[in-house]
């Protein structure tokens, strides 16, 4: 790894290797979503909350530009390329790492579908993405995902942990910095993905759960297991407690806060949904 790489790491990652960064590359996919509607807003509340990095598009971090300073890093998408217009859900790399540059990001992120029936251009357009990064010395997120079968055997799912393992690793050894992926279930499975993949891996949230505990629990037990924290969204900000919200994840992930400990700052109890 190079200097560069080195330097722009510490703004994601602090001094315990851990992160929290927040997920808000929605909006290019999906819209104007409850939570998201007002760019700026957003961002202030993610700062506020002590976010590490948010994860975003050119288009939203531009409209937030002045809620952004040297306490909150970028990471921003080059991969995308579909909606929820009719689109398939097939990655396309449609910026460049040099964009992500001139933007004023510390990181970049792309998706690869391992499994997928496009899987070696996925992996293509990673690695020649990673190549850029190498050059330039910004490190490279992969948002590493498992589907198919394996070994004649059909994945159980999107969380299958002998596939997260698979991809995790895979990831990182197209040049991935940091990973992105699932939680496996328990954190016996996820000890397995961190093992197996010596760079940083942090957890996604997917859809919005209306069980706060079990996604604490989730993250509590990623980080015991080896996990550097989360790389989540929807569960985030789309309850309309974006701060309150970020605030807890930071407990937990930084602070080493318990589940009942977040819940109550969420003013919830255990037993309370």
């Amino acid at each position: 790894m190079n200097t560069g790489k080195r330097i722009r790491l510490k703004q994601i990652l602090r001094k315990d290797g851990r992160t929290v960064i927040v997920a808000l590359d929605h909006g290019g996919i999906a819209g104007s979503m409850p939570g998201i509607e007002d760019p700026a807003l957003a961002i202030r509340a993610c700062r506020q909350g002590g976010a590490d990095c948010v994860l975003t598009t050119r288009g939203f971090a531009s409209l937030s530009e002045n809620e952004w300073d040297r306490s909150l890093s970028l990471m921003m998408r080059l991969t995308g390329g579909f909606t929820v217009l009719g689109g398939k859900f097939e990655e396309e790399l449609i910026t460049s790492v040099e964009a992500a540059i001139a933007l004023g990001a510390s990181s970049v992120i792309a998706t690869v579908k391992f499994g997928h029936p496009r899987e070696s251009e996925f992996i293509r357009n990673a690695s020649l993405v990673a190549d850029a990064c190498e050059r330039w010395g910004i490190p490279l997120t992969i948002e590493a995902m498992a589907q198919g079968t394996l070994y004649g055997k059909p994945l159980s799912g999107k969380a299958d942990p002998a596939g997260i393992v698979l991809a995790a690793r895979m990831a990182q050894e197209l040049g991935a910095d940091l990973i992105k992926t699932y939680y496996t279930g328990t954190p016996e499975s996820f000890a397995a993905v961190t093992a197996g993949c010596p760079v940083p891996v942090v957890i996604l949230g997917g859809e919005k759960s209306e069980d706060d505990a079990a996604l604490f629990r989730s993250v509590r037990d990623s980080i015991a297991a080896g996990g550097a924290g989360i790389a989540i969204g929807r569960n985030i900000w789309q309850g309309g407690r974006t701060q309150t919200m970020t605030e807890a994840m930071v407990g937990v992930v930084h602070q080493g806060w318990t589940v009942e400990q977040a819940l109550a700052h969420l003013g919830e109890s255990a037993g309370s949904r």
